[in-house]
């Protein structure tokens, strides 16, 4: 009988594959903008689920230690290195308020929603000084007013899109954000000035064009035409300080929204993914600022809606 004996590969010959995985890995975090977008989106597509490549990094880790590959646990620390430059700040804790603070609430509370008045008492729970609405319908209008008007006596609604606020509101106005495509009456963009302790500030409320992922790509013309009509109505405004809510369906790595991201602050921490309600993949619901700081954003408990709320603290500069 004679018995044959498995050659053990050196430590540089094993996992060669995973190493090469944890290099394109990498290579994908830090040079997502390379991904084209001129067929399908799919660009847009990558960078809406960034984050989540965190899970392929962590998957790659278990396979190098379970095949006890060198070369691949060296390689890994490239991704690692990435993914922690490019979303460890937003796992820091919320830094403590600070004078010329203010918080806010954003929330596309569903035009299905069955329980306005209790949706907008959650809301109010956070105890913010500003909250912005999307997908209002007439019918349920009356029971935000009611149910918010004790604590919020001001609010503008235009459209399908509300801000209710502790503050003093004036000039209100629609915003036109509408893209050609769309024939129908379409108004989701909302612009007002809030009175606040600190000073004047112009705050705009938006509902961007839904997305849709489908066999041939991303689906997202609509949502970037108006992303750009909406970022140049914030360059012209007059106001120096502005913030931004809405529901933009698209995340702040996607370049759809690139319009509104290179002109203005993003959260600093704070993950939120809000959308699905159910079993939340991206945050979609944004708040951004100009001349302040979101230093921090996060998402409240469930409504009646198949978004979740966030909340972000803003500092004013």
């Amino acid at each position: 009988m004679t018995s044959t004996v498995r050659a053990v590969a050196p430590w540089w010959a094993r996992g060669r594959v995973l190493a090469a995985l944890a290099v394109l890995t990498a290579g994908l975090l830090a040079f997502h903008r390379v991904v084209p977008n001129a067929v399908g989106r799919v660009g847009s597509l990558v960078e809406a689920f960034l984050p989540w490549l965190g899970l392929v990094v962590v998957a790659l880790l278990g396979s190098a230690l379970l095949h006890r590959s060198a070369l691949a646990l060296l390689a890994l620390l490239m991704p690692v290195a990435v993914w922690t430059y490019d979303f460890g700040g937003l796992l820091l804790p919320e830094p403590q308020p600070r004078a010329r603070d203010l918080v806010v609430v954003q929330h596309n509370v569903s035009d299905e929603n069955t329980d306005p008045a209790g949706t907008a008492r959650a809301l109010a729970d956070a105890e913010p000084d500003l909250i912005a609405l999307e997908e209002l319908v007439p019918s349920a209008l009356p029971e935000y007013e009611k149910a918010l008007a004790p604590e919020f006596p001001y609010h503008e609604v235009r459209g399908t899109v509300g801000l209710w606020s502790k503050h003093p509101l004036t000039g209100a106005r629609p915003v036109d954000i509408k893209p050609r495509g769309i024939a129908e009456a379409w108004s989701r963009g909302l612009r007002a000035e809030v009175d606040t302790p600190y000073g004047d500030l112009a705050a705009y409320v938006a509902h961007l064009p839904s997305v849709r992922v489908r066999a041939s790509g991303l689906a997202s013309s609509w949502r970037d035409e108006s992303a750009g009509l909406l970022g140049e109505a914030v360059a012209v405004e007059k106001l120096g300080t502005v913030i931004l809510l809405g529901d933009l369906n698209g995340t702040v790595d996607d370049r759809g929204l690139d319009p509104l991201t290179s002109r203005m602050n993003v959260a600093e921490r704070g993950f939120a993914f809000s959308f699905p309600a159910a079993l939340p993949l991206a945050r979609i619901d944004q708040v951004m600022a100009r001349e302040a700081t979101v230093g921090h954003i996060r998402t409240l408990p469930a409504t009646g809606s198949d978004h979740l709320p966030v909340a972000a603290r803003l500092t004013l500069d």
